[in-house]
């Protein structure tokens, strides 16, 4: 009877906590409007069949993705489409993405807010959607007012970006340039999120050739956007070391990098207010922001 009452009373505990934790998150913020990515049907499939299931600040069985747009007051010419995390099991687009906004917009940013279908061991599923985002948004140039497309990648949404700045075939799908947020890079097992890397290419197909060809940071050439990276020492969720590797292969090849790491905060902090180093990260961002956008000349 003991052991219960102490299991019971541990369980309160953190569910307090976690209302706690809950309360200090920065406020919600709503699109302008939303549009379907692929009005006439994708061309990929990730074999779901179960309905989507929106928690309201997450999703899951995504298969028909969204583009959430955030106009700015003042538009600087610039826009990001922001990829959330969720270990790719899930999407955690309101507090990664419809939260995370206003650190861009009241800089004049563009937000895009790409909810994308679950890879469900079909990896070039999310990598389609992450590429038809950069057509759509870059479609819409002229009605946006905006001549720069980067890409945000929190976590496994992190993996996402790495792989838009790794794996584009174009002009029109390489981001100009990316930020991430305590990343999965890597597919690497000392250092990797392994269910991430499950969740993309399927528990069977955990083999050699899918962890070389999904470790982004040995994919980054001398054409690779430049890049802003921000990860904590003690995340014990996605080790800091996939943020270190990436940023090491990008100054390998000569892309401008800039990497940002903080002694504590753990994981998934964008939209904590009371995480330690928020407005050091944030004016971090907005300075690198600025001197981007002079060097684009805009």
């Amino acid at each position: 009877m003991k052991k219960l009452i102490v299991i019971l009373t541990m369980a309160l505990i953190g569910a307090s906590l976690s209302y706690a934790q809950q309360t200090t998150n920065a406020p919600r913020v709503e699109p302008d409007y939303i549009i379907d990515l692929w009005p006439d049907g994708a061309p990929t499939d990730n074999g779901i069949t179960a309905p989507e299931r929106d928690m309201g600040n997450f999703a899951s069985n995504i298969t028909k993705p969204t583009l959430s747009f955030f106009i700015p007051k003042k538009p600087n010419g610039m826009a990001v489409i922001i990829c959330a995390g969720g270990g790719y099991s899930s999407v955690w687009y309101g507090t990664e993405g419809y939260a995370n906004t206003p650190v861009f917009t009241e800089r004049g940013v563009t937000v895009v807010v790409l909810k994308y279908r679950l890879p469900n061991g079909h990896p070039e599923v999310p990598l389609d959607d992450v590429q038809e985002a950069f057509r759509v948004v870059r479609s819409k140039a002229d009605e946006l007012g905006i001549k720069k497309v980067g890409v945000v990648g929190c976590s496994a949404g992190g993996h996402l970006a790495t792989m838009a700045a790794t794996k584009y075939k174009n002009a029109v799908q390489r981001p100009d340039f990316q930020i991430l947020y305590y990343p999965v890079v890597t597919a690497e097992p000392d250092f990797s999120h392994e269910g991430s890397i499950m969740n993309l290419v399927g528990r069977n197909n955990m083999n050699k050739r899918n962890i070389i060809e999904y470790s982004n940071e040995k994919h980054v050439t001398p054409d690779t956007p430049p890049a802003f990276i921000m990860a904590n020492t003690d995340d014990n969720v996605v080790p800091v070391r996939n943020s270190i590797e990436y940023y090491n292969a990008l100054i390998a090849n000569g892309v401008p990098a800039s990497l940002n790491i903080y002694q504590e905060g753990g994981h998934g902090w964008t939209d904590h207010l009371d995480f330690p180093y928020r407005d050091e990260s944030i004016a971090a961002l907005r300075k690198w922001l600025e001197r981007l956008q002079e060097s684009f000349g805009l």
